[in-house]
């Protein structure tokens, strides 16, 4: 729905000072949103670096959400573009799309190729799609969407609002909280990795009794996999959101909103608390705890423990501070083994 740029504000619930918005060059009529490059006149973007400096020389946009960096503030003002000064103009234009952009709403109902076991447990206003699996002693909550091709086993618990994508299965006794978002392709509460060595060097597979518990806002993403406990829960925190390709051992448990990155994972009985950021293909040992409010950066293997706070890089992963200083001697130890030889050859020593 088009409207003003003060009126899309007013719709976000922006309250600030007179002096952060400025309309001097016009209020111009907002349709939509967009990236800096690709904006067009009737398009709101955002900044939030000086690093995009070359593409806010060429946007074309209508109106910018910008951060209350001076430099670029400067810039948005000679360029002439209506704007407002906010702390994290990124979060607000997040916000800013759901103005002009809802996923779409299923109609309620359930489609007759369904097939669900006499004794579900279905709430009101839920959509089941076309072929959809729904076998014994499932508890199914009110507005949960459930697409085509979705198998649900036994005795699982879905709460409400919650969003099953097409094709993703979620297995037996696997408990899904409220507002969850289970993306295609996904795996809830499969068989964890499980096996004891026989002296024969065969091996013994481990039943895998436990459960899956999703708390509720918990989101994952497209073939991610979450595996069930071998004799306990695997428990994801609420309000975590886990990427594309993700695997989660047994027995895992995470803290509150926390974030993993596509082709991350957690081996067996890893402990993450709240706030955890993983950067993709960042490797966690088994039965690693890693504190609160940690952020590995990509690629990072993590073997050991981890205090709360840190930030951390590498395999084996150790401070990102060190990690830099290492980085910046590993580049010059071509010169300091040069450097090395003549001091030995200066001192008459030998390798």
């Amino acid at each position: 729905m088009p409207m003003k740029f003060s009126e899309l504000l007013e719709q976000l619930g922006v309250n600030l000072p007179a002096d952060h918005l400025d309309l001097s060059c016009g209020n111009p009529e907002i349709t939509g949103v967009a990236t800096l490059s690709e904006a067009q006149p009737l398009d709101l973007g955002f900044i939030e670096s000086s690093r995009f400096f070359t593409q806010l020389a060429e946007t074309k946009a209508g109106a910018l959400l910008v951060n209350q960096d001076a430099e670029v503030i400067q810039v948005v003002k000679a360029r002439g573009i209506p704007h407002i000064v906010v702390a994290q103009p990124r979060l607000l234009f997040a916000q800013a799309i759901s103005l002009f952009y809802q996923p779409q709403k299923p109609a309620t109902g359930i489609h007759p190729s369904a097939v669900i076991a006499e004794d579900v447990q279905i709430g009101a206003d839920v959509y089941i799609g076309a072929h959809v699996a729904i076998e014994s002693g499932v508890t199914i909550g009110d507005r949960v969407a459930i697409y085509p091709n979705v198998t649900i086993y036994p005795k699982v618990s879905i709460g409400d609002r919650t969003i099953l994508h097409a094709n993703c299965v979620i297995h037996e006794r696997s408990m899904i909280g409220n507002d969850c978002v289970i993306h295609s392709g996904a795996v809830i509460g499969a068989e964890g990795f499980g096996f004891v060595p026989n002296p024969d060097g065969s091996w013994v597979k481990m039943q895998q009794a436990g459960r899956t518990v999703l708390e509720d806002s918990v989101e994952v993403g497209c073939n991610a996999a979450v595996d069930r406990g071998a004799v306990g829960d695997t428990r994801i925190g609420r309000g975590t959101k886990i990427d594309n390709l993700v695997q989660i051992g047994h027995g895992c448990i995470t803290g509150e909103h926390c974030l993993m990155a596509g082709q991350a994972g957690l081996a067996g009985g890893a402990t993450l608390g709240k706030n955890v950021i993983l950067a993709g293909q960042v490797g966690v040992a088994n039965h690693v705890k890693i504190g609160d409010r940690v952020v590995a950066a990509a690629q990072s293997g993590i073997p050991q423990d981890i205090a709360a706070g840190a930030q951390v890089i590498g395999a084996p992963a150790i401070p990102a501070k060190t990690f830099i200083k290492a980085t910046v001697l590993f580049r010059r130890l071509p010169e300091i083994y040069k450097t090395l030889k003549q001091i030995q050859k200066h001192l008459g020593l030998h390798d």
